[in-house]
Protein backbone atom coordinates (compact mmCIF):
# COMPACT_ATOMS: atom_id res chain seq x y z
CA UNK A 1 0.00 0.00 0.00
CA UNK A 2 1.05 3.60 -0.64
CA UNK A 3 0.34 6.56 1.60
CA UNK A 4 0.43 10.22 0.57
CA UNK A 5 0.74 12.94 3.19
CA UNK A 6 0.07 16.49 2.03
CA UNK A 7 0.86 19.73 3.82
CA UNK A 8 1.24 23.43 3.22
CA UNK A 9 -2.27 24.63 2.49
CA UNK A 10 -3.86 27.60 4.19
CA UNK A 11 -5.32 31.06 3.88
CA UNK A 12 -3.35 33.67 1.96
CA UNK A 13 -4.06 37.11 0.56
CA UNK A 14 -4.15 37.73 -3.20
CA UNK A 15 -0.63 38.10 -4.50
CA UNK A 16 0.77 35.90 -1.75
CA UNK A 17 2.60 32.59 -1.90
CA UNK A 18 2.21 29.08 -0.55
CA UNK A 19 4.23 25.90 -0.92
CA UNK A 20 2.49 22.55 -0.93
CA UNK A 21 4.31 19.31 -0.13
CA UNK A 22 3.31 15.69 -0.63
CA UNK A 23 5.38 12.80 0.67
CA UNK A 24 4.76 9.28 -0.62
CA UNK A 25 5.61 6.22 1.45
CA UNK A 26 4.92 2.51 1.48
CA UNK A 27 5.55 -0.29 -0.98
CA UNK A 28 6.90 1.81 -3.84
CA UNK A 29 9.25 0.26 -6.36
CA UNK A 30 9.23 3.12 -8.84
CA UNK A 31 7.48 6.45 -9.25
CA UNK A 32 6.67 7.35 -12.85
CA UNK A 33 5.08 10.74 -12.26
CA UNK A 34 3.77 12.98 -9.52
CA UNK A 35 1.33 15.82 -9.75
CA UNK A 36 -1.16 18.20 -8.25
CA UNK A 37 -4.84 18.53 -9.06
CA UNK A 38 -7.44 20.86 -7.61
CA UNK A 39 -11.17 21.00 -7.20
CA UNK A 40 -13.11 24.16 -6.46
CA UNK A 41 -16.68 24.06 -5.11
CA UNK A 42 -19.13 23.21 -7.86
CA UNK A 43 -16.37 22.44 -10.36
CA UNK A 44 -14.69 19.32 -11.64
CA UNK A 45 -11.24 18.30 -10.52
CA UNK A 46 -8.59 19.70 -12.84
CA UNK A 47 -4.92 19.07 -13.42
CA UNK A 48 -2.66 21.81 -12.07
CA UNK A 49 0.82 20.46 -12.73
CA UNK A 50 2.64 17.19 -13.24
CA UNK A 51 6.26 16.10 -13.31
CA UNK A 52 7.73 12.85 -14.58
CA UNK A 53 10.60 10.92 -13.01
CA UNK A 54 12.94 12.42 -15.59
CA UNK A 55 11.79 15.94 -14.81
CA UNK A 56 9.40 16.75 -17.63
CA UNK A 57 6.73 19.16 -16.43
CA UNK A 58 3.25 20.13 -17.55
CA UNK A 59 1.06 22.97 -16.27
CA UNK A 60 -2.49 24.11 -16.82
CA UNK A 61 -2.42 27.41 -18.69
CA UNK A 62 -3.93 29.39 -15.82
CA UNK A 63 -0.94 28.75 -13.53
CA UNK A 64 1.94 28.98 -16.00
CA UNK A 65 4.52 31.49 -14.82
CA UNK A 66 3.13 31.50 -11.29
CA UNK A 67 3.37 27.90 -10.06
CA UNK A 68 6.39 25.61 -10.08
CA UNK A 69 6.35 21.86 -9.50
CA UNK A 70 9.45 20.04 -8.30
CA UNK A 71 10.45 16.80 -6.64
CA UNK A 72 12.93 15.35 -4.21
CA UNK A 73 13.24 11.85 -5.63
CA UNK A 74 15.28 10.61 -2.68
CA UNK A 75 12.37 11.47 -0.40
CA UNK A 76 9.55 10.56 -2.84
CA UNK A 77 8.24 14.06 -2.28
CA UNK A 78 6.62 16.49 -4.69
CA UNK A 79 6.29 20.23 -4.11
CA UNK A 80 4.13 22.94 -5.62
CA UNK A 81 5.41 26.47 -5.17
CA UNK A 82 2.52 28.84 -5.77
CA UNK A 83 3.26 32.53 -6.25
CA UNK A 84 1.07 35.49 -7.20
CA UNK A 85 -1.96 33.64 -5.94
CA UNK A 86 -5.38 34.73 -7.13
CA UNK A 87 -8.85 34.18 -5.62
CA UNK A 88 -9.61 31.79 -8.48
CA UNK A 89 -6.82 29.53 -7.21
CA UNK A 90 -8.98 28.74 -4.19
CA UNK A 91 -9.63 25.01 -4.15
CA UNK A 92 -8.90 21.72 -2.48
CA UNK A 93 -5.54 20.60 -3.83
CA UNK A 94 -4.84 16.89 -4.25
CA UNK A 95 -1.53 15.15 -4.70
CA UNK A 96 -1.34 12.30 -7.21
CA UNK A 97 1.36 9.69 -7.67
CA UNK A 98 1.70 7.22 -10.54
CA UNK A 99 3.75 4.41 -9.08
CA UNK A 100 4.74 0.78 -9.42
CA UNK A 101 3.96 -1.06 -6.21
CA UNK A 102 4.43 -4.68 -5.25
CA UNK A 103 1.31 -5.63 -7.17
CA UNK A 104 0.91 -3.31 -10.12
CA UNK A 105 1.28 0.18 -11.50
CA UNK A 106 -1.38 2.36 -9.97
CA UNK A 107 -2.47 5.94 -9.39
CA UNK A 108 -2.69 7.07 -5.78
CA UNK A 109 -4.37 10.16 -4.32
CA UNK A 110 -3.78 12.22 -1.21
CA UNK A 111 -6.53 13.40 1.10
CA UNK A 112 -6.38 16.99 -0.13
CA UNK A 113 -5.18 20.24 1.37
CA UNK A 114 -7.26 23.42 1.27
CA UNK A 115 -5.91 26.58 -0.34
CA UNK A 116 -7.95 29.73 0.16
CA UNK A 117 -6.96 33.01 -1.47
CA UNK A 118 -8.90 35.90 -0.01
CA UNK A 119 -8.42 39.38 1.38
Amino acid sequence: QVQLVESGGGLVQPGGSLRLSCAASGSIFRIYAMGWYRQAPGKERELVATITRIGSTNYVDSVKGRFTISTDNAKNTVYLQMNSLKPEDTALYYCNVDALTGLARRSFWGQGTQVTVSS
